[in-house]
């Protein structure tokens, strides 16, 4: 059995009224800087779905070993940006000492950004890069553009070489910067790896799962002898699966994230892999490089892109990934080594912003 999701229930419900958890948690308050009880928080474009729950619970975690933080998470239950636009706008008010930016519709924020930072705001962008306009100059987040490579070669790997035919590609957010990378990877991958596979899309599959689910099963209707669907968000990954049990279907099927029915998927050999962005690493970098820049650098953040790693999944690593993912005790566990490396030298992977994808 896959684990139920780790959000507490308390969490939960309280996101379910558009806003999340404040997590009150205890220590010193650290020197230089600012000191004393910080106030801070994090907004996510979609609480429900994993991969936004991945990153809040590794920015949470951040705040609570960081210690003296009050860290509260925003969003909407569904991918709305300007709803989430104003749950920011809120958090400004409420936990003006710092706010991790997470969004899927990077334009409609310049705005708000840009007035959160002329009000003396820390602002960190995670996931998706921030506009040229929004003041924002310090970004965690993948090279999104090597993830979908990386799906690419492990579908080139299954088919060879020398398959011939089709693959269909969704993206749920066409526009978005970090999926339509995650797409043009698997596009350009497959076309340099496997001459003879023809990539049709990217398609618009929604980040809703129900929207995803029909966008999908009209691309199965539509494409029935494809070698293989590639989707490059979160309900991709296991709507695909459930098709393809349904429809005993004999193509490929893989996506991204970490959502338990994904992991179930690629567990059983429904899903042959996924890619793992790792989500809660990114969340967790993000709040402590900024609740450090508040206590010991009076709020003056590293500028560039700090490039975060991502992992294929697929039958030789997902028992460990099923263990990791069991607890978010387990999660901080299994990527500490990670973080101390990464954390003990930050400088060492950031670069310029404008290179970001």
């Amino acid at each position: 059995m896959i684990p139920r999701p780790r959000a507490p229930l308390a969490a939960a419900a309280a996101l379910l009224l558009g806003a999340a958890l404040t997590t009150a948690s205890c220590g010193d308050g650290g020197s230089g800087g600012k000191s004393g009880r910080l106030k801070m928080g994090i907004a996510v474009a979609n609480y429900s779905l994993n991969f936004a729950r991945e990153m809040y619970e590794g920015a949470t975690e951040a705040s609570k070993r960081a210690g003296n933080v009050d860290f509260k998470v925003v969003g909407p239950p569904n991918t709305d940006g300007p709803a989430e636009q104003q749950l920011f706008q809120n958090l400004t008010v409420t936990h003006p000492d710092g706010i991790v930016l997470e969004n899927l519709d990077p334009p409609i924020f310049t705005r708000p950004a840009a007035q959160a930072v002329d009000k003396g705001i820390p602002i960190v962008a995670l996931d998706t890069a921030p506009t040229d306009g929004s003041k924002v100059g310090f970004y965690v987040g993948n090279d999104n553009y090597e993830l979908g490579a990386l799906l690419a070669e492990a579908t080139v790997k299954k088919l060879g070489k020398d398959a011939k035919g089709t693959v269909v590609v969704g993206v749920p957010n066409p526009g978005t910067p970090v999926l339509d990378s995650r797409a043009k990877g698997i596009k350009d991958t497959l076309a340099q790896q496997a001459p003879g596979i023809r990539v049709l899309g990217p398609f618009q599959t929604y980040s809703d799962p129900a929207q995803s689910y029909g966008a999908w099963q009209a691309q199965v209707n539509a494409h029935p002898d494809a070698l293989a669907f590639l989707g490059v968000g979160d309900a991709d990954s296991y709507n695909l699966a459930r098709l393809k049990e349904q429809r005993h279907g004999r193509y490929l099927t893989a996506g991204f994230d970490v959502d338990p029915k994904t992991l179930d998927a690629i567990k059983r050999g429904t899903n042959f892999a996924g890619i793992d962005p790792e989500h809660y690493l990114k969340g967790y970098i993000a709040t402590a490089l900024l609740i450090k820049a508040v206590r010991d650098g009076k709020g003056k953040l590293p500028s560039g892109w700090f490039k975060t790693p991502g992992l294929v999944m697929d039958s030789g690593n997902i028992d460990e990934i099923l263990k990791r993912q069991q607890s978010v005790r387990n999660a901080y566990a299994w990527y500490k080594p990670q973080l101390d490396k990464l954390l003990a030298d930050p400088n060492a992977s950031i670069g310029p912003l404008k290179e970001a994808r």
